[in-house]
């Protein structure tokens, strides 16, 4: 099916995804530590109990390459600082840590696409620092590797992209009608459409996916180090409070996510 005649709002999606369109429950509060920014959050999304199933269930977003992950098409930098940031972390993998390093140091890790926008290099059918099954250092990411061989948080090794992967943050200039402006923040779900026209064509995507929603603690929680990352401390200790009042609440789930399990 050609993009011009899929409908409004469709994408493909394997047998356990749900669909894109439904109710979402979001709050939106001042940054304690920005007077002059908001923030707009989506509890249904932050209270769900999505989790990142990679090598335990996850199918991939291209078809026939499960063990690939998020990480077939690898990933566009999203600025010069990001790009400088990873060099200098990719200067300390070693070949224990990463597989394909000496095709890396000798030919490079960056590439462009076809716009000429800078991202790590596909090699072999996905990107460059994944380590395949069967590695000795261990499969997946050798950025997130080394980060917790050296007790880091992997949002400090990896590009930007892929650290807040599945999360989604967006910036909005909003004019109120007394002529003052604010910036608004908002913290999302990445769903299919995070990535743009060519969200249709996902062999499969996780975050609606009932399979990858089952875990013990809800996105707020577990995503706590990059949530902190993308709002400060300050910002990140209000959504917890605004959450966990949803939670706590005696009344039906208003809006939940519908690939959550019941509650």
């Amino acid at each position: 099916m050609s993009k011009k005649s899929k409908k409004a709002g469709q994408a493909p999606k394997s047998s356990d995804e749900t669909g894109l369109d439904f109710a979402r429950a979001w709050v939106e509060f001042p940054d304690p530590a920005d007077d002059e920014q908001v923030f707009r959050c989506d509890l249904t999304w932050l209270t769900s109990r999505w989790n990142c199933i990679f090598g335990s269930g996850c199918q991939g977003i291209q078809a026939g390459r499960a063990d690939d992950g998020c990480c077939s098409l690898g990933a566009h930098f999203s600025d010069e600082d990001d790009e400088k940031r990873v060099a200098g972390h990719v200067a300390r993998l070693t070949p224990e840590v990463w597989q394909h390093h000496a095709e890396g140091t000798r030919n490079g890790w960056v590439s462009k696409d076809e716009e000429g926008s800078r991202q790590t290099r596909p090699f072999q059918g996905s990107c460059i620092f994944q380590n395949r099954p069967g590695f000795a250092g261990g499969a997946g990411c050798s950025l997130h590797i080394l980060a917790l061989k050296e007790g880091r948080e992997p949002l400090e090794t990896k590009p930007d992209v892929c650290w807040q992967l599945p999360i989604r943050r967006t910036f909005d200039w909003i004019d109120r009608p007394d002529d003052t402006r604010v910036l608004q923040v908002s913290i999302g779900e990445y769903d299919r459409r995070g990535w743009g026209p060519g969200g249709h064509d996902l062999h499969w995507w996780c975050t609606s996916a009932t399979s990858a929603h089952g875990a013990g603690d809800p996105v707020y929680v577990s995503y706590r180090a990059e949530l902190t990352e993308l709002m400060g401390k300050a910002g990140y200790d209000r959504l917890v409070e605004l959450c966990e009042q949803r939670l706590a609440s005696q009344l039906p789930v208003l809006a939940p996510h519908p690939a959550d399990p019941p509650r």
